[in-house]
């Protein structure tokens, strides 16, 4: 049987099919950059001290109760502990001044008995003020936001299996309505425990969507599209809604409100259904030939081009083909697949540990988390832009090379910058998102072109599933900090050079058609991989 490409070459590249497609596919990713790093906002920690209930007490013993520490060389109010009530309202009644008849370092402290008194400068509620995730609690925050990414875990495994066996159209829309029933459902938590069993579930859903969104684009899409679709076209749409997310949190600060706003444009992807059609790729890989077909000849309706009599040649020969159906035990089972799949997981970790530790991060670098959030959005629209070109004009591995040099130098660079400025931090830091996104940006059409049809969407998402691994570990990775300010960077710029050396073992797929048979996936030359069972090393003239 012909290559795929070639058998539906009649339809071309860019007709109203396509183009309606494209851009429909393109939108469901904007609801996911829409809602995957509001944690940034929903679980940001406002400012906060122990609560001082409505007693008598002098303006002076009010003022004077809570301690004042040092935090990063800068005096401010003990955010975990207050003098102690009894003590402060026994010296107010006699009369006594804080600092003047009374030493206030000779004071008993207690922790925060009556609650906390959160600041509403930024915020008018969060996870953190709702449930008071501080002081003896305070690891829950971090931990809130790497159930988050717990779900991306298993959303990126369990969706690729599901859409591998029941197709890529209901698993898009099964996990799009998984993702806005959970978001809404969140506002009702009772407790700390359930909201993060709902927000695991928000979180499944919203990396299944964007997984089997991507891979039914590329399976559908062919040629310079499809590398269009890939690396600029469904990252776009995540970059949109990315930058529409601090427009939203700031309209709505209060955590309920914001969730209710998230969810609400998951019900305008319904209408979608009918407009949206499967894989015709994924159906012949299933034997169902006579679906494909019809697909396709209403393609071609759609752009004014009559199709062949027969499409697929002899369906004996196709269905015979289909049978040859794969799992997640074929990733492991030949030493060739298993050598690419075991660099691609370092490679994937890598990239989503940095992509998502400097998104987390980047609300941190200016008093305003709307503006540094907006800008850590912008930063992704030229690396978009550039991974495309790159897609388009330069080999796969020899951009890896370029990315994880400029993402692991300026991460290194960055413990070089004088502490005045302020300015050349954020722009290393910065550079290096910029970096890490066109690297993510790059990876996921990259493993979709060295998975066999059988094998693609499983890979794909087994892949982005190991990196959720690095992902969940990222919030506390940048807890790191407090024993030495560059930590994170320093762990992430390393991450970025091993990775660097492991990029030579992946085979180079680029301008080459798409395996169909996991046969197929060895055959592109790469360099033999000695570390696991290969005794040479051969180097490829053109792997550059």
């Amino acid at each position: 049987m012909k290559e795929y490409e070639e058998t539906t070459a009649f339809l071309g590249q860019w007709g109203p099919y396509q183009k309606s497609i494209f851009f429909l596919i393109c939108s469901t990713a904007l609801s996911v950059g829409l809602v995957l790093f509001s944690l940034v906002f929903l679980n940001g920690i406002p400012k906060h001290h122990c609560l001082i209930p409505e007693v008598n007490l002098t303006e002076e013993w009010r003022a004077a109760i809570i301690p004042k520490e040092v935090l990063n060389g800068k005096q401010e109010l003990s955010r975990c502990s207050r003098y102690r009530l009894d003590v402060v309202l026994n010296l107010s009644a006699q009369g006594l001044n804080p600092g003047v008849d009374v030493n206030l370092t000779d004071l008993h402290q207690e922790s925060c008995v009556d609650g906390w008194n959160y600041s509403k400068d930024i915020y008018q509620s969060t996870f953190v003020s709702e449930f008071n995730l501080v002081c003896k609690d305070q690891w829950k925050q971090p931990f809130t936001s790497s159930i988050i990414f717990v779900g991306v875990f298993f959303g990126s495994f369990i969706s690729g299996q599901l859409s591998d066996r029941f197709g890529r159209k209901p698993v898009l829309f099964a996990t799009m309505a998984i993702q806005t029933i959970f978001t809404f459902v969140t506002i009702f938590s009772p407790s700390w425990a359930v909201l993060c069993i709902l927000i695991f579930w928000a979180s499944f859903g919203q990396i299944g969507n964007y997984v089997a969104g991507f891979v039914l684009g590329c399976e559908i899409l062919t040629g310079n599209v499809r590398v269009l679709f890939s690396s600029v076209g469904i990252t776009l749409g995540f970059s949109i809604g990315y930058m529409l997310l601090p427009l939203f949190a700031f309209f709505l600060r209060d955590w309920k409100s914001l969730q209710l706003g998230l969810a609400v444009p998951g019900l305008l992807y319904i209408p979608m259904w009918w407009m949206i059609t499967e894989s015709p790729r994924w159906l012949l890989s299933q034997g169902r030939v006579e679906e494909a077909e019809a697909i396709l000849r209403n393609a071609a309706k759609k752009n004014k081009i009559e199709a062949p009599d027969v499409i697929f040649g002899d369906p004996k020969e196709v269905n015979i083909q289909a049978k040859q159906q794969y799992n997640i035990v074929d990733l492991m089972r030949t030493t060739d697949v298993r050598n690419m799949t075991l660099v691609l997981f370092l490679m994937w970790v890598t990239m989503a540990t940095g992509y998502v530790g400097l998104s987390i991060n980047t609300a941190q670098l200016h008093p305003s988390p709307y503006l540094s959030c907006f800008l850590s959005a912008v930063v992704e629209v030229p690396a978009y832009i550039s991974s495309w070109l790159a897609l388009q004009y330069v080999s796969r591995r020899l951009s890896f090379v370029c990315i994880l040099v400029v993402a692991g130098s300026s991460l290194y660079l960055i413990q070089l910058v004088p502490a005045g400025l302020s300015g050349g931090t954020i722009a290393l830091e910065m550079l290096g998102k910029f970096a890490l996104t066109a690297g993510v940006s790059l990876l996921y059409p990259y493993t979709a072109e060295i998975y066999a049809t059988g094998l693609r969407n499983t890979g794909t998402g087994l892949c982005t599933t190991v990196s959720r691994i690095g992902s969940s570990l990222s919030p506390f990775l940048l807890s790191l900090s407090v024993y030495y300010k560059f930590i994170p960077q320093l762990v992430l710029g390393t991450l970025a050079f091993v990775s660097l050396f492991t990029t030579l073992f992946l085979p180079e797929t680029f301008k080459k058609p798409l395996p169909q048979t996991i046969e197929e996936m060895p055959k592109r030359k790469s360099l033999k991989c000695p570390f696991f069972t290969q005794k040479e090393v051969v180097l490829n003239e053109s792997w550059l």
